[in-house]
């Protein structure tokens, strides 16, 4: 095709959607306060519900010619204009996106699909570069000119066909900033709101991610991690969330924390789109017949699964844990008890040795941004300007950062290879004596109640084992306390992301253990 006629048929597939939806006085006077129609609230799209459709469903109905890229991408970005007010979980839609899809449909016409997120809307966590949107990791001392180029894992999504929809609010440098934050909460976007109830947190730092998935304002999303930032939002949110190990997904063009520890990973509300998208990122497939193996009435059978209850998190979250081992018990899985060691010193080294990594990387990022050249122009930026302050004043980790050892220094080197080992031993061993195919735990306690004035109470040690080997973890939904979800986290050994994703489409089958948001303000007991 002609790129002139390209171009012109792009133009007409982005203006059609949009002459058709104009609304007319009877649409208009319904969507009043108190009128009957609330379609730009609702998840029906052409028949299909955007809150439990999957990525295959969507590319058979768009093979089928009876779903266009232009049409659910409109959607999505209609649901994000009348339900993001809510809980603020989309900094920015791209101004590009109806075209980014209209391009995916001349493309679906002429069989020259990309792959499977072609045509899919993304949210990307925004201290992802794109070059086309702010990338601010939620410091407005980012918010200037963005990035020169896209993140390498941006790039291979718009390779792939997706349609980059926006960026989603996170926890202000991905919670490494302050010794009391609160998650979800970003100079830049302001505070995320948990769609269960509102005036309960979202978790972070990939706050924004999880809280519009869960609201329906995207297909997928990409999350980023440390330690715990794709898992805890991802279980609070009752969504699905990655953490692929360490490598699998390229961290160039990501605002870091560590080199050692950080990931980008896939977030989405089932695990074959997570599993679909992490391909895509990776250039893998562990999506292929994920749905149909899941579905088998064997699928856990004979799968030994240790359960790491972490009764730390409280008595109804560990009922939940209890009613869960009796349901993959009763599809054919055997779960055994286990505890995993040296978790206590895992907890004394890895906060120094972060210390000492993040002034190290963030200093090698700024320097390719405009605005603070190093993490002390940083700390002065935050200083001078008040807007940063408006939630919790303090960057206590940014000014022990500064001071704390280069990561040439023996002491540094030594805590991070005990780190490795004792974090690696922890899943290792336990897997080996008991002959497991992963490890089980509480992804998350019950939401707390955002407060800026006390910061997060958030004491969630499941991640830290896999965060900190490099090894990858997946939450999935287990089920609610009341009105908030709880996620189970499963973790496996290295590399072992497919066989990961395919035992989490198994248990998620079994589980059912999500259901859409309401939107509750508060909770009567409250």
């Amino acid at each position: 095709m002609k790129m002139r006629s390209m171009a012109a048929l792009t133009a007409i597939l982005v203006a059609a959607p949009l002459m058709a939806v104009t609304p007319g006085p009877q649409a208009a006077a319904q969507s009043r306060p108190g009128g009957s129609a609330r379609s730009a609230e609702s998840t029906l799209v052409g028949g299909i519900d955007l809150d439990t459709v999957t990525i295959p469903e969507l590319q058979a109905r768009m093979a089928r010619g009876s779903l266009s890229s232009v049409r659910l991408t409109l959607a999505y970005l209609r649901r994000i204009k009348a339900v993001d007010p809510r809980i603020n979980a989309v900094l920015h839609t791209s101004p590009t996106a109806l075209a980014q899809a209209a391009a995916s449909d001349i493309r679906h016409r002429l069989g020259r699909t990309r792959g499977p997120l072609d045509g899919i809307p993304v949210l990307l966590k925004d201290n992802v570069n794109t070059r086309d949107m702010p990338t601010t990791a939620g410091s407005l001392a980012l918010a200037g000119k963005p990035p020169a180029t896209d993140a390498e894992l941006v790039a291979k999504l718009r390779a792939g066909g997706a349609v980059i929809l926006g960026k989603a609010n996170l926890s202000e440098w991905a919670n490494f900033r302050a010794a009391a934050p609160t998650s979800g909460w970003s100079a830049v976007g302001g505070q995320t709101h948990n769609p269960y109830v509102l005036d309960r947190n979202p978790c972070g730092s990939s706050a924004g991610s999880a809280a519009a998935l869960a609201a329906s304002l995207a297909q997928v999303a990409i999350g980023t991690e440390t330690d715990g930032s794709i898992v805890c939002p991802a279980g609070m949110n009752a969504v699905v969330g990655l953490k692929p190990s360490l490598g699998v997904v390229s961290q160039s063009g990501v605002v870091p924390i560590t080199a050692e520890q950080d990931t980008a990973g896939p977030m989405a509300r089932n695990v074959i789109d997570t599993a679909l998208t992490l391909s895509v990122l990776s250039g893998d497939d562990p999506g292929l017949g994920l749905g149909e193996a899941a579905a088998r009435p064997d699928a856990l059978r004979g799968k030994r699964i240790g359960l790491w209850r972490l009764p730390v998190l409280g008595t109804e979250v560990d009922a939940l844990m209890t009613r869960t081992a009796e349901r993959l018990r009763a599809a054919g899985a055997e779960i055994v008890e286990v505890d995993l060691p040296y978790q206590d010193r895992l907890g004394e080294l890895e906060f120094p040795a972060l210390l000492s990594e993040f002034h190290r990387d963030i200093d090698a990022y700024l320097a390719t941004r405009n605005g603070p050249r190093d993490l002390a122009e940083l700390i002065e930026f935050n200083r001078d300007h008040p807007e940063e302050q408006t939630c919790f004043a303090g960057q206590e980790l940014f000014e022990q950062a500064l001071v704390a050892p280069p990561t040439t220094d023996p002491e540094y080197l030594a805590m991070r290879a005990e780190l490795a080992d004792l974090s690696r031993r922890s899943i290792d061993e336990v897997m080996t004596e008991h002959h497991l195919d992963a490890i089980a735990s509480p992804a998350n306690p019950p939401a707390w109640t955002t407060d800026c004035a006390r910061g997060d109470n958030d004491v969630i040690p499941s991640s830290t084992p896999a965060a900190v080997a490099g090894y990858p973890s997946l939450s999935v939904p287990a089920g609610f306390v009341g009105e908030l979800p709880v996620g189970l986290l499963l973790m496996a050994g290295d590399h072992q992301d497919a066989e990961l994703l395919s035992l989490g489409a198994a248990v998620e089958h079994r589980l059912d253990g999500r259901r859409a948001p309401r939107y509750l303000p508060t909770l009567p007991t409250d």
